[in-house]
């Protein structure tokens, strides 16, 4: 029977683990969603500009026959409307979820004071942090301690090549905790920085390697060697749900914000729909060769367009990091993560 891929060969980190390049990931998560809706609205702006260009006739004329922009600047009143409707109500479901009935909420509070004992009683810390960033790089430190502990009980080990394997295993839990440690570190909840580290700890990947070398060699380690190598699985097993727990909170966070900024830009995106319905008035001229009309015409598009910028801004971070973690616990979905199977 063969061995199993070397428990140190892994992807930690999100970067690693994506099949997109850095600069869409980046994209994707990490930039600042403002500046990723001002993107969408140049593009919005560049692309009418760009398609009047293109046109063989004059766009001059296109927007002085008949009423175009009128037409336009309905259809974008209306959608900026609907647009915010949806928003009011996506935002009356987040609350919802913080509502009921006093024992709802004893319960949620029980489970949280619960789990926070769990962790307390591993952490042989009473008071466990309460600042998420602080308690997971609490879990994250207790992670590499408990590695640190398998180390020190595999040292007597006559298996070379088992203790080459745990001991790389161990080295790569303290170089990803190391940096995730780091990145947790002044982190404050409500920026994506907390989530982001989160992402970085594959916990699952740790926790699979952890509870696969305690089965498949319980022959050849010591109690004492299982033993911490089962204390490691409970502190990973701990992470799994703090980390999910932090993370629909922090969407619950950002579902509010994106309310909010809808509801602020919805202003400027219906005060310019109602200009161009009521007043637009094609300029004749241009600069460089782009017609005033055409450009004034994109203006609208872009300012009216505004609220779908930002909505799909904070979508685009949201369904990403919600695809990232679909699966919790030792359940790896990314054929990269994978160990290769034992074979015959």
């Amino acid at each position: 029977m063969s061995t199993p891929e070397s428990p140190g060969e892994t992807q930690d980190t999100i970067r690693e683990r994506a099949e997109v390049s850095t600069a869409k990931l980046w994209l994707y998560m990490g930039a600042d969603r403002r500046l990723v809706a001002l993107g969408v609205v140049s593009a919005l702006f560049l692309g009418v500009v760009a398609g009047g260009i293109a046109r063989p006739d004059s766009v001059y004329p296109l927007l002085t026959d008949g009423d175009p922009m009128e037409t336009l600047a309905q259809a974008l009143i209306g959608s900026t409307v609907t647009g915010v409707t949806l928003v009011l109500t996506l935002s009356q479901l987040v609350l919802s979820q913080e509502q009921g009935a006093v024992g709802d909420q004893r319960g949620r509070m029980e489970e949280a004071t619960r789990f926070r004992s769990d962790v307390g009683d591993l952490l042989e810390d009473p008071i466990s942090p309460t600042e998420p960033s602080a308690f997971l790089r609490s879990l994250v430190g207790a992670t590499e301690q408990r590695a640190e502990d398998v180390a020190s009980a595999v040292e007597d080990l006559e298996d070379d090549e088992l203790r080459g394997r745990i001991i790389e295993f161990v080295d790569a839990i303290r170089e990803n905790s190391e940096g995730v440690r780091s990145d947790l570190e002044g982190a404050r909840f409500g920026e994506f920085e907390v989530i982001s580290a989160a992402l970085n700890f594959n916990y699952s990947w740790k926790l699979y390697t952890a509870n696969r070398l305690q089965v498949e060699y319980a022959d050849s380690l010591s109690d004492q060697a299982s033993d911490r190598l089962a204390a490691l699985a409970s502190v990973l097993e701990l992470f799994g749900p703090a980390r999910e727990h932090f993370k629909t909170l922090y969407f619950q966070w950002e579902l509010i914000d994106l309310s909010r900024s809808i509801l602020w830009t919805s202003l400027p995106s219906l005060l310019v729909s109602t200009w161009a319905l009521l007043f637009f008035d094609p300029a004749p001229g241009g600069v460089a060769g782009v017609p005033f009309a055409l450009l004034q015409a994109a203006a609208v598009v872009a300012v009216a367009l505004l609220p779908f910028a930002v909505l799909l801004s904070y979508i685009l971070r949201i369904v990403t990091v919600t695809k990232r973690t679909l699966s919790i616990g030792p359940f790896i979905l990314r054929e990269t993560d994978r160990d290769v199977a034992l074979e015959e």
